[in-house]
């Protein structure tokens, strides 16, 4: 391997090392390509990469220790960068080398069991997922862990996903776990018991969970597991050891009501908590009170999902109170829950309080008028910087237009509204598209599909998008729009034909059941009065 050398005599500290040009570093880049696809001692031994993924890897390689050369730097602002200087060397000689050992190592059907990528200074992922799912037992264990067991290893992450562990497997893995758990930060432990009888499950639950406990995770990722209660406090020794974990996921995981007191009781600290996620789960009203417990002592939350957990009035709106402690939060998913009108009011009052909000998912969630009208007057003054606006299939008709266009009209920064399966006509359908014709240069994407809307509505809202520099897709699929009224959307957009969504399901005949009703009547009125026209009002029977 080329030595990376460095020039240590001594330099006035008017002669500035660092940074190094952007051609230094373009070189450096062709000379690390050199090191890992040219003949040497090295790939002599550990074996060569091909030109492409040799690239690939010095650029990352380069990006990483010029990032740590960087924060040396910083720390010494006043020396001239030698320092830095030797550092950048070094570190690109220690990944090339971890690189060259990685190698390219197949598994069984071709498959790549290890993709393991650099992603910052001194960072690496361990990852297994790739490939096909699989089970895992003790030998196959000791093959793919076995990277892990290298001296001077620097893996901060590690991903099991996708790959069954059994009781063996698991033995195999513990006291690898144990012996780098000190430098670990990221643990995904999503879907790596697939299939496993319950027994089995929590004993390999039990111990991955002894192995890592003690670590100092700043995330973590359980989800997928089928945990249940019984899950959840198989992983209580892990749980209970973290102090300064960011992000956790507990998604599809049969969390219950009991489950969700499990883990309000087995996570002592949530203060520097940024990411829950709960995403389908069966947690219901008692649990969603239980979750609204850890919700209140995470006052950082930055990204909260308890979307399709099925939750009712009561817990929604004890969660939607306790959200109103997280002034920090900037995306927030309730989708597909049955909140309900009351709910939903009191989510509107939280919403008021959260002025960083980015994303909002709030589809799917019985609010009907009044609570998507609370809810849009709220965020009208609240969530300037908004991005994302969900709130389709909530029965929304025109009678809440007034206020959802208000709100859209002051949110410039929108790049997505999605309000289909609603029912706002073409009398809600025009409000909305007058209040995006004003700005909103970032709109990519509008879904109004499946609101009962015609010929007029769609026309506006088309005249309103087509122009947006960024815009990308309009949808009114499963509207009433008459067959003249698709001649016009397509002459609309026919310069920019693909953001125009598919109109398969049109009904160009369609009408929605009050105008039905009212048909009805007209003929029934028709009827009544033809028979009236020859009833002989002074005849006797």
């Amino acid at each position: 391997m080329d030595a990376i050398t460095t020039n240590s005599q001594p330099r006035q500290f008017s002669v500035k090392l660092w940074p190094p040009s952007q051609n230094t570093r373009l070189m450096l880049v062709e000379r690390v390509i050199n090191n890992l696809s040219s003949e040497s001692i090295f790939t002599q031994k550990y074996g060569s990469l091909p030109k492409e993924k040799a690239a690939e890897n010095a650029k990352e390689i380069e990006e990483a220790a010029f990032a740590a050369a960087s924060q040396h730097y910083e720390e010494e602002p006043d020396g001239d960068g030698s320092a830095a200087v030797q550092l950048y060397a070094k570190e690109c000689s220690k990944l090339i080398l971890e690189v060259l050992k990685r190698g390219s190592r197949t598994k069984r059907d071709g498959d790549f069991a290890e993709v393991e990528k650099l992603v910052g200074p001194g960072k690496m992922v361990f990852d297994i997922s790739k490939g096909q799912r699989a089970f895992i037992e003790a030998e196959e264990a000791k093959e793919l862990l076995r990277p892990l067991k290298e001296p001077g290893n620097c893996y901060t992450k590690i991903c099991f996903s996708n790959r069954s562990f059994g009781l063996d497997a698991a033995c195999v893995a513990q006291p690898i776990l144990e012996s780098i758990k000190d430098h670990l930060k990221e643990v995904d432990l999503s879907d790596f018991i697939a299939g496993r009888p319950e027994a089995e499950a929590l004993d390999v639950m039990n111990i991955f969970s002894a192995a890592l406990e003690g670590s100092v995770l700043k995330s973590l990722n359980l989800s997928n597991n089928a945990l249940g209660e019984k899950g959840v406090r198989a992983f209580g020794r892990l749980l209970k050891s973290q102090s300064s974990l960011e992000e956790l996921f507990l998604m599809n995981d049969g969390i219950s009501e009991e489950a969700a007191r499990a883990v309000c009781e087995l996570i002592p600290s949530t203060d520097n908590l940024r990411v829950l996620q709960f995403h389908n789960n069966m947690t219901g009203d008692e649990g969603a009170i239980a979750i609204s417990e850890v919700v209140k002592r995470t006052p950082l939350l930055e990204d909260f999902r308890c979307s399709s957990t099925r939750i009712g009035s009561d817990g929604g709106s004890a969660l939607s109170e306790a959200l109103g402690t997280c002034t920090h939060l900037k995306k927030l998913d309730l989708r597909d829950n049955m909140f309900g009108v009351e709910a939903g009011m009191v989510l509107s009052k939280t919403l008021s309080k959260h002025t960083n909000l980015t994303e909002i998912y709030l589809s799917y969630l019985n609010l009907e008028d009044e609570g998507a009208i609370a809810i849009a007057n709220a965020l009208k003054d609240s969530a300037s910087t908004l991005e994302v606006l969900e709130m389709a299939g909530n029965d929304i008709t025109a009678e809440a237009a007034s206020s959802l266009a208000s709100c859209i009209a002051a949110k410039q920064f929108l790049s997505k509204l999605n309000l289909a399966e609603n029912e706002l006509k073409d009398e809600g359908a025009i409000q909305i598209g007058k209040a995006l014709e004003e700005g909103h240069g970032q709109l990519k994407e509008v879904d109004i599909s499946n609101n009962l809307i015609r010929r007029a509505g769609a026309r506006v809202l088309a005249q309103a998008v087509v122009q947006k520099p960024e815009f990308k897709l309009l949808n009114v699929n499963g509207n009433f729009i008459p067959e003249e009224g698709i001649d016009e959307l397509k002459d609309i957009f026919k310069t920019c034909p693909d953001m125009l969504g598919s109109l398969d399901e049109n009904d160009p005949e369609g009408e929605d059941d009050d105008e039905k009703e009212s048909g009805d009547e007209d003929e029934g009125n028709e009827e009544l009065e033809s028979k009236l026209k020859n009833l002989d009002v002074n005849s006797e029977e």
